[in-house]
């Protein structure tokens, strides 16, 4: 009898837990629904308008971000003002994920004109 011990091999390990369903990602989600705010008309011909947030879903990609302390206490400042005033409870994680949704919808509709290329093309 052999005294080494059987492990499981790498596959094993580092398996996916949940196999996602063919179904649920063909189907598009509403914008309009999961964020009001975020809808736009006048968009790009053929494109649709409106941009939703990814809100609270397990996350597949990751983005660094480096962002100056200042920033960084600014973002914390609108956490915790959302939280006192409007009683949303949110990460900064989800606020940035917002903010993004807003810009672009905004550039989807508005284009050259939207805030995102005005306040790119400052000096």
């Amino acid at each position: 009898m052999s005294r080494r011990v059987s492990l499981p091999a790498a596959d094993d390990l580092f398996r996916p837990t949940v196999v996602p369903d063919p179904v649920e990602k063909t189907e598009p989600e509403p914008a309009e629904e999961a964020s009001p705010g975020a809808a736009s008309e006048g968009g790009a011909p053929g494109k649709q308008s409106g941009r939703a947030p990814s809100g609270r879903v397990r996350h597949d990609e990751k983005m660094t971000v480096y962002i100056t302390s200042e920033e960084l206490l600014d973002l914390e400042h609108a956490r915790l003002t959302l939280r006192r005033a409007q009683g949303l409870a949110v990460d900064r994680g989800r606020l940035v994920r917002e903010a993004v949704a807003i810009a672009l919808a905004d550039y989807e509709a508005n284009g050259d004109d939207s805030v995102l290329v005005q306040r790119l093309n400052q000096p």
